[in-house]
């Protein structure tokens, strides 16, 4: 079937294998007001199930960016999925919304179903961890796109906050507190940077080092994006959280500003928090400037919450709970700016 189209270097057998590969890995993401299952046109979600009587959706997309060109080299491919999420579901926290469904795009060269099989499995972990729905996605094999064995990935989510409970920054006032939020590693962002530094000290993915506590580069770098949605929610339901801050592209310098009201700026301290061994080794190796690094990794804080300094303590504790370290890292002062202070 389709023989011209195969010559053509699309192998549509492939792409339902795929589809068959998969099934089980959607359902497992089904969450409340959740619709119907993969194989329709669009993809549904029953927003009445959820009883809301002001509902403002929020949306978001991302993609992984070239923190790919690593799991290509590594041939790991099972994790780089829960990135695809965790980067846009983080940023719809950020608003205080609650993901309710994903929807995926997996673009590459030639069709592999097992290999898609495994990118398509790290979403439903993500999905999991966040509690929202795979309800959609797209594979799409393009020859001549993308070199061999290579792909994209990428994804956006629909998330859902009452209009009296979005967080937009419009609270926050000096004194409040930063509640740095540990991150799991470098996450999905700087790897350009990443992959220049490993290239010019022409290290290894896959060899061990010391300065990581024995275990590969590869396997430091490939650790997927922490997903805070699940603990953070609980923070928001039970403390008056003022501003989220999502420390993505840009760190420290250009993220926080985003919560922040004309007039306002933060001092942080470093030394309250644990800078995670691998950003000492890229500043080292790679000759960056030590506040530059905060401008372009998120330096061991993956998140931030503004909140009244009374209510800091409650927070460590529920985050605490749910497995995420965090600790005051700073606080909102009057005059413009991002300020650093050196341990």
């Amino acid at each position: 079937m389709a023989k011209s189209y195969d010559k053509a270097g699309v192998d549509l057998e492939a792409g339902y294998e795929v589809v068959r590969r998969i099934k089980s890995h959607v359902a497992s993401t089904a969450r409340k007001g959740s619709m119907g299952g993969i194989g329709s046109f669009g993809g549904m979600f029953d927003l009445s199930a959820l009883g809301l009587k002001e509902p403002v959706l929020v949306s978001g997309t991302d993609g992984v960016g070239t923190k790919l060109k690593i799991a290509f080299e590594l041939d790991k491919h099972d994790t780089i999925g829960i990135d695809a999420v965790a980067m846009c579901v983080n940023d719809v926290l950020a608003q205080g919304a609650e993901p309710l469904f994903f929807l995926d795009y997996v673009a590459l060269g030639h069709n592999e179903p097992s290999k898609v099989e495994a990118i398509v499995s790290g979403v439903a972990e993500g999905c999991r961890q966040a509690g929202c729905a795979l309800i959609g996605g797209e594979t799409a094999e393009m020859p001549g796109m993308y070199a061999g064995g290579e792909y994209d990935i990428a994804g956006c989510t629909t998330g859902v906050v009452e209009k009296s409970r979005l967080i937009d920054g419009s609270k926050v006032k000096t004194g409040d507190v930063l509640l740095g939020i540990a991150s799991s590693g470098v996450h999905s962002n700087g790897f350009s940077l990443v992959r220049k530094i490993v290239a010019d000290a022409s290290l290894n993915y896959s060899d061990t080092q010391p300065e990581l506590d024995g275990r590969s580069l590869g396997e430091v770098l490939l650790t997927p994006t922490a997903i805070y949605v699940k603990p953070v929610l609980q923070v928001i339901s039970e403390l008056d959280v003022h501003g989220i801050c999502h420390i993505t592209g840009g760190g420290f310098y250009e993220n926080i500003p985003r919560v922040l009201n004309p007039g306002q700026g933060v001092r942080i301290k470093e030394g309250s928090w644990q800078i995670p061994p691998v950003f000492r080794m890229l500043e080292r190796l790679g000759g960056v400037p030590h506040d530059e690094m905060f401008n372009i990794f998120n330096m061991g804080i993956g998140m931030i919450l503004v909140l009244d300094a009374a209510d800091a303590d409650a927070a460590v504790s529920i985050l605490g709970r749910h497995g995420h370290k965090s600790s005051v890292i700073g606080e909102v002062l009057a005059g413009e700016g991002v300020t650093i202070d050196r341990a």
